[in-house]
């Protein structure tokens, strides 16, 4: 009877193992970005000088992996509201541009607390690396006032399921 149950003691840790999450939602409010978003993981922060809209910006960016994918969000201020809406175009140019993106599913986004803008888009592409390995991207695109934003989820594959709660958790509180 003992020899049963030492016997179980592997089985039921490797079932445990297999059932738990890979991905281990949290949301949070990262400082000054004025946004809620939740993370399968805890995020790296990253700033950077970048040019976008014609101007050089400071982007600060938030970025994990889990289950082989890359969750990013990515956040800059622009100096006026006529440069948000060629703010988003250029983000979703360049990221479609970064995986040598194919056909792109482009849908209107609505955000909780945004400005309403017609660039304001979530898409849906599948591209290619430099090196030529396939990746899947999901991005969405929206802004606040003068700060524009680009929540992005790539991988070689995924289902939206798996990426959802990412986008779904998107909000900016007032």
């Amino acid at each position: 009877m003992l020899r049963f149950r030492v016997a179980l003691v592997p089985l039921a840790c490797a079932a445990a193992l297999a059932c738990s999450p890979a991905l281990d939602w949290r949301e949070f409010q990262p400082e000054s970005s004025g946004v809620v978003v939740a993370f399968p993981c805890k995020p790296d922060r990253h700033q950077r000088a970048v040019k976008l809209a014609g101007h050089s910006l400071d982007m600060r960016m938030l970025t994990c992996s889990a289950a082989d994918l890359r969750f990013v969000l990515i956040h800059a201020d622009v100096a006026a509201p006529a440069e948000v809406g060629a703010a988003l175009a250029e983000l979703r140019t360049l990221a479609i541009g970064n995986l040598a993106g194919g056909e792109v599913d482009r849908q209107p986004l609505q955000v909780p607390g945004m400005t309403p803008n017609d660039e304001a888009s979530r898409i849906r592409f599948t591209g290619r690396l430099p090196d030529g390995s396939v990746r899947q991207q999901q991005a969405a695109f929206f802004a606040r006032g003068l700060r524009v934003y680009q929540a992005s989820v790539v991988g070689e594959r995924f289902e939206a399921e798996t990426v959802e709660p990412f986008f779904a958790a998107l909000r900016l509180p007032s």
